[in-house]
């Protein structure tokens, strides 16, 4: 009699398992085996894949992308915000009684703004070297350059809405066109972000200056500018522009970890990970709110299904101001703790509605196969989806840089225009980056299957 495989044995038992909570569901079990959304081919899944995409719910995953960004909205770098967004994924891994560890580390101030129109309330970074904690009210006037004939000579009790000198970088024309507002009496200055290479589109910023004034400056997305102006073709708007130094500040990695089925000799230990926070101004629900909650999606599906390795499912702290949080990690591993690792799936803007961003984007520091770009690529052979899967090609820029310098495999999955994974949405990393605006359920479910297929063909290796 032939010996079946472990790893078969297991794959059994998690069909099984899968089928004997879901069979009796309407269409559950035709979900499992019927040809997966946009793939090109018919799926040939094996039992292991069957116990997960049977199971994985981009619907469910919504709902918590909707509190992450609509309810919370922007989570800047260890900002009470950001703390919120921690909670909330600890909370629930709690409740799906996962081992769940919140490690600190020490992150620089930040300088927030919000403004007040009407009944909306946008998010924004505000000048460290403007007034600070103080909200102003009053009027907008429209001072488009900043020049000295662009608006009135008194501005007195109003707040002068102006374009940023230059998009990025040094900025001293916008230094001297703030001077001018103050001198005119402006109660508070508007800075509007501008971007060069349209359609791509300006985000909030914390503008920086080398003289420090008595008001409140703010550092608008572009496209908070657009949204303000056009407030101001029909008629009169009245503003409140609030400022805040978040001081002493600390960010959070949260960690959710479940053991094998059957102890590993080698403690070996499969990641899949996202970050949760967001640049100022921005809700980010595709960068990286979608990330984020596929991985919670993941860890609700895999927490029972029988694996021959750990699962630990990781959500990275201050990403955007330079991968903090993952690089605080990884710093503070041993080798022998590194080499447990068997691969780290990162998961970072999974979900676009932008439609060049078709193509589903394997990427490595290196540009080459590791055990996790290797088992995407096999799960989208089963699951039909080869056509829209491509890599793996060289690109850093997110939080498998550190695992792949440590030595760990390591890699990032995106959906990217298809000239390259350098072509992102035109809304990245802007107040329009919205669940509403930027996120398709549909690349949601594709992203949730093949990281979910991956993840689990991996874990059952002895």
């Amino acid at each position: 009699m032939p010996t079946i495989p472990r790893r078969d044995v297991l794959a059994g038992a998690a069909a099984f398992a899968s089928f004997a909570t879901v069979a009796f569901l309407p269409g559950t079990a035709a979900a499992s085996t019927r040809r997966r959304p946009g793939a090109a081919a018919a799926p040939n899944l094996s039992l292991g894949d069957r116990a997960v995409v049977g199971k994985v719910n981009a619907k469910r995953a919504l709902r918590d992308l909707h509190y992450l960004s609509n309810v919370i909205g922007a989570r800047i770098s260890g900002t009470p915000a950001e703390h919120r967004a921690a909670q909330f994924i600890a909370h629930e891994m709690r409740r799906l009684q996962y081992d769940v560890t919140l490690q600190p580390f020490a992150v620089d101030d930040k300088f927030m703004g919000s403004l007040k129109v009407g009944r909306d309330a946008w998010h924004t970074g505000s000048s460290p070297n403007g007034a600070l904690n103080v909200s102003v009210a009053g009027p907008v006037v429209e001072g488009k350059q900043g020049g000295a004939t662009d608006y009135p000579e008194n501005v007195a009790g109003q707040l002068v809405l102006i374009d940023r000198g230059v998009a990025g970088g040094p900025d001293p024309d916008s230094s001297q066109r703030v001077a001018l507002a103050v001198s005119r009496g402006a109660r508070g200055v508007l800075l509007v972000g501008v971007q060069t290479a349209p359609p791509f589109k300006a985000g909030a910023f914390s503008p920086r200056f080398p003289t420090t004034y008595p008001v409140p400056i703010l550092g608008l997305g572009q496209a908070h500018g657009e949204w303000l102006r056009a407030r101001l073709a029909r008629g009169a708007v009245d503003v409140v522009a609030t400022t805040v130094h978040h001081a002493g500040l600390t960010s959070y990695n949260v960690f959710a970890e479940r053991r094998p089925t059957i102890a590993h000799p080698d403690k070996k230990v499969v990641m899949v990970s996202a970050h949760y926070d967001s640049v100022p101004g921005s809700p980010g629900a595709n960068d990286d709110g979608s990330g984020t909650v596929l991985t919670m999606e993941l860890a609700r599906v895999l927490r029972r299904l029988p694996v021959q390795q750990g699962l630990r499912f990781a959500w990275w702290g201050s990403e955007e101001y330079g991968l903090i949080g993952s690089r605080f990690y990884v710093n503070g591993l041993t080798d022998a703790e590194t080499g447990r690792i068997t691969g780290l799936f990162q998961n970072d803007m999974v979900a676009t509605s932008h439609p060049p961003a078709n193509t589903y984007w394997l990427l490595s520091l290196d540009g080459l196969h590791n055990a996790t770009t290797s088992a995407v690529a096999g799960a989208a052979e089963r699951l039909g989806y080869v056509d829209q899967v491509d890599g793996p090609v060289v690109r850093g820029s997110s939080d498998h840089v550190p695992f792949h310098e440590r030595g760990v495999a390591a890699a990032n999955f995106s959906w990217r225009g298809e000239g390259g994974p350098a072509n992102l949405e035109p809304v990245y990393h802007t107040p329009e980056d919205t669940v509403a605006g930027n996120v398709s359920k549909e690349r949601l479910q594709v992203s949730l299957e093949l990281i979910g297929a991956a993840t689990y063909d991996l874990a059952r290796r002895r």
